[in-house]
């Protein structure tokens, strides 16, 4: 068995308060630390990718603060205290200082984190 801290886990995209970790934690998925201050909206960063948003499935658990997903059938809301599974096709946005805990898939998401980086120059 695997487990991991946040500490334990390596920072992977850092800038403008964002913080991503991600390591590979068993099979084939990945567990990632995030956090995205007040304001945080992703849609520039995913730009390029399909339909302009991650690709990438994640089940998570809100931490702290409140989150809108942006996806093509509409915006949800997330709260801390609240589960979540976000489809392919979403672009998170920090309604206040936000930070969660989730797992995906390694290829799928080291495919989106390439990506970002890469906008980030």
């Amino acid at each position: 068995m695997t487990a991991a801290t946040r500490n334990d886990v390596p920072v992977v995209i850092e800038g403008n308060g964002v913080e991503v970790r991600t390591k590979p934690i068993g099979g084939d998925l990945s567990v990632g630390f995030i956090r995205l201050p007040k304001g945080t909206h992703m849609g520039p960063a995913m730009q390029g990718l399909p339909g302009d948003a991650c690709q990438c499935p994640h089940w998570g658990y809100l931490i702290k603060g409140r989150v809108k997903m942006h996806t093509p059938s509409g915006d949800d809301i997330y709260e801390a205290g609240q589960a979540y599974y976000w489809e392919p096709g979403h672009v998170p946005e920090a309604l206040e200082d936000s930070e969660f805990v989730e797992f995906s898939p390694t290829g799928d998401f080291a495919a989106v984190v390439d990506h970002v980086k890469a906008q980030m120059g």
